[in-house]
């Protein structure tokens, strides 16, 4: 529609403005004749010289001096006057839609310059009547042509668009529908080939996206597997170590006394093992409880574990246990116990992967807000790759033959008490991690990891 009046409204006032000057240009023509001859010409050769000219008089100006050359009675009154020698385009567009509103035919004057310089002005009158039925027929002719050039554009248009971007688009959703009925399947990735920039950009998008959530359901396909897999080994080693157990409670009745101090460790360490395979069977159902909170002294917890991890011997790595004697908190023993052994295994096998002896220290304290733990080590330090995904299963694994799982449950262990467990340093010097638990904990603070 913008294009229907940039066309047609400039067009029909250059119309009416041609229209007019055809007019003067007959009347000049015509007046012709009379400036010939010094002889007056009969009135019927001026009757038809006006009206092939299509005015009633002309009047030309000549060396200043304004010559009726041609006249006809004029049937009514001057309506206006248009000099069109001072019309600009906005006049002209003006005076144009003026002829067009005003049905009454109208006797008007016209002033305009004679062509070839023949005088200075020339000027008709003329009636508006012929103008407007003129005026009309071209705007029809001139509407027309535009509605078959608009049809033709809106087809090529509507072709183009079908083409450029209607077509891509189907083939998106098509590629989607696809994949969205096999997502673990490569083969159903979208390969951008689309020639528009934006649409290009999108599947571009939607193909980074499809190969992330296609490695993630692989992945998480294959960690099924694996947790189908180590449930069975749990069920299977859980009723291993319940045979193991009894034969432990047996021991412990033995009057040898190295054997009865050894007894109870030893039938704590199997109670642990198979807390941890019950635990492990829960875990693949998602039905851990929550920590039992109890009050327990820190210290004897951490030397059974760094006992278990055999650094109280001539070890090339060795513990410092910093530790009030009658330090105590509130968590779950057996929960505390695998996060401290899991993070005392992995500083001491850090040191040792690389040949070398040194220290970890264990230490811990209180505020007013929580109990906080510290285990650090005198070891090389984690690379970068490994302290990106520290916490996840499977990812954050330090060591070559580690799966990666140590960290992430400590930190679910942890998170389950409503603390937190994270990384405080990690340099050429060794690395350090830090263990707070709050001593006002809500019960929906207890989760189940």
């Amino acid at each position: 529609m913008l294009a229907e009046v940039l066309i047609l409204v400039p067009s029909i006032a250059r119309f009416r403005a041609d229209y007019l000057l055809l007019r003067l240009e007959k009347a000049q023509i015509a007046s012709l004749a009379l400036l010939t001859t010094d002889e007056v010409i009969a009135p019927d050769l001026e009757a038809e010289l006006l009206v092939n000219a299509g005015v009633f008089n002309v009047v030309l100006r000549r060396d200043e001096v304004r010559q009726l050359v041609l006249s006809s009675p004029i049937p009514a009154a001057i309506s206006g006057t248009y000099d069109l020698r001072m019309s600009g385009p906005w006049e002209l567009i003006r005076d144009a839609f003026v002829v067009l509103r005003d049905p009454v035919n109208r006797v008007i004057r016209v002033i305009g310059n004679p062509v070839q310089q023949a005088g200075l002005l020339i000027e008709v009158t003329m009636e508006t009547g012929p103008l407007r039925v003129a005026m009309i027929e071209y705007g029809m002719r001139i509407l027309v042509l535009s509605v078959l050039i608009s049809a033709v554009t809106a087809v090529l248009l509507f072709i183009s668009v079908q083409r450029m971007i209607v077509t891509p688009i189907q083939r998106v959703v098509r590629h989607m529908q696809a994949y969205a009925e096999a997502p673990e399947d490569a083969r159903r990735v979208i390969a951008p080939t689309s020639p528009v920039v934006e649409l290009r950009a999108a599947e571009d998008a939607l193909e980074s996206m499809q190969k992330q959530l296609t490695g993630a359901l692989r992945q998480k396909e294959r960690l099924a597997q694996l947790g189908g897999a180590v449930a069975k080994i749990s069920h299977d080693l859980r009723n291993i170590l319940t045979t193991a157990q009894l034969f432990a409670d047996r021991i412990e009745g033995s009057a040898d006394p190295m054997v009865a101090r050894a007894a109870p460790k030893l039938v704590g360490s199997i109670s642990r093992a198979v807390s941890l395979c019950e635990s492990t069977l829960a875990f693949g159902k998602a039905e851990e409880p929550p920590p039992r909170l109890e009050r327990l002294a820190l210290r004897p917890l951490v030397e059974e574990v760094v006992e278990a991890e055999g650094l109280l011997g001539e070890s090339p790595v060795t513990a410092l246990i910093d530790i009030p004697p009658g330090f105590t908190l509130r968590a779950d023993s057996e929960q505390l116990y695998r996060v401290l052994s899991n993070l005392v295994r992995n500083a001491r096998q850090a040191m040792e992967a690389v040949g070398q002896g040194g220290v970890v220290e264990v230490s811990g304290g209180e505020d007013d807000a929580a109990w906080w733990l510290r285990v650090g080590d005198t070891g090389p330090g984690m690379p970068a790759k490994a302290r990106e995904h520290l916490f996840a299963a499977f990812q954050g694994g330090t060591r070559k033959g580690g799966a990666g799982l140590g960290l992430a449950i400590s930190a679910e262990l942890v998170r389950g008490h409503g603390g937190r467990l994270e990384l405080a340093r990690s340099d050429a010097e060794g690395t350090q991690f830090l263990i707070y638990l709050p001593k006002q904990v809500s019960e929906n603070s207890l989760v189940s990891v």
